[in-house]
């Protein structure tokens, strides 16, 4: 309330049909979502966090394919917080492997955000993305796209971040502007990249109607950040540029059907929803396809929770994200 972090203590919560009883191991912070949350909450009591890891203790009926002893990753809010006791729905519950440890686990809701941005923007390998602002999403955005063999151009304006992405992936990083551009056209043949991922901050908010010059003709301006778009109508209709918008971890986020009801859409009709983004990442991440060990390796222990958020508040913390340890 009023922006005050506090601890407050709640009964386990009593299972139910098609939900799952989680014993937390970790919780990852996500600062930008949850430094806004307490910023807005006013008077009201709100809960913090969406992304988590830890063991199943006990199953509803409906749920067939997770037993208790499991170990998991889930996400979203209300049903995922930072918690000790996490009740979720089957549809924002996923398997972890043996060969992956729960704490690179506990990113798996930043990771299905940034999957999901990703496929939005609709691109084949081979393709140019820029990625401007490399906090935690626009990292493992980086990453993931590397993976797919986009061609990615990172920018981020502090070269502490910018030095984190090109010692983890080996890409060339920007962190002038003007650098960035001379090197899309030379790699574009000046032609313009394929799209711009936007996942800095409101401060960044030009970035929407600059993205457009960096674009090649009928390229897409995606926003992943918490950026007020400012689009020139001009430019946009010259170039036909497709301006997207990225809606958390795919779709299902926020349907009572999906999430409260845990009735999943139809596999052949819905490729790829916010649950199956989920595996998708914890896939990448336990074969290696992208590197997450420098993104966690800051943990407190629940009981020291409300002294992370000050820091990441002052914006002097060096680090992407903070890991909140149950264990």
């Amino acid at each position: 309330m009023k922006g005050k972090i506090c601890i407050i203590e709640r009964e386990i919560p009593n299972i139910k049909d098609n939900f799952i009883l989680v014993k937390t191991s970790y919780t990852a912070i996500s600062p930008g979502t949850e430094l806004t949350m307490t910023k807005n909450s006013g008077n009201e009591l709100v809960n913090l966090g969406y992304s988590a890891s830890g063991e199943v203790v006990e199953v509803g009926e409906g749920v067939d394919y997770i037993k208790p002893g499991d170990r998991v990753a889930c996400y979203g809010a209300p049903y995922v917080s930072h918690s000790e006791y996490l009740l979720v729905p089957k549809t924002l519950c996923v398997k972890v492997p043996d060969s992956l440890g729960l704490k690179e686990a506990a990113l798996v809701g930043l990771g299905a955000i940034a999957i999901h941005a990703l496929r939005q923007a609709r691109l084949q390998f081979g393709e140019i993305a820029v990625v401007s602002g490399l906090g935690i999403f626009g990292q493992l955005i980086g990453q993931i796209a590397n993976a797919s063999a986009l061609r990615v151009i990172p920018l981020n304006n502090t070269e502490k971040r910018a030095e984190l992405f090109e010692k983890i992936t080996g890409i060339k990083t920007f962190v002038n502007e003007a650098d960035m551009e001379d090197y899309i056209k030379k790699i574009s043949c000046d032609r313009g990249a394929d799209a711009v991922f936007l996942c800095a901050g409101r401060s960044a908010g030009y970035q929407t109607n600059k993205s457009m010059e960096w674009l090649r003709h009928r390229g897409k301006s995606i926003i992943v950040g918490d950026i007020e778009p400012h689009y020139d109508r001009g430019l946009m209709f010259d170039k036909e540029i497709e301006i997207m918008i990225s809606k958390a971890g795919g779709p299902g986020r926020y349907d009572k059907v999906y999430e409260f009801q845990a009735i999943d859409y139809p596999y052949g009709y819905v490729r790829w929803t916010e649950g199956r983004n989920m595996e998708e990442f914890i896939r990448l991440v336990a074969e290696n396809k992208i590197i997450v060990e420098d993104y966690i390796n800051d943990s407190i222990k629940i009981n020291d929770a409300e002294s992370a958020y000050p820091e990441l508040e002052t914006g002097t913390y060096a680090g992407l994200t903070k890991i909140i340890s149950y264990i």
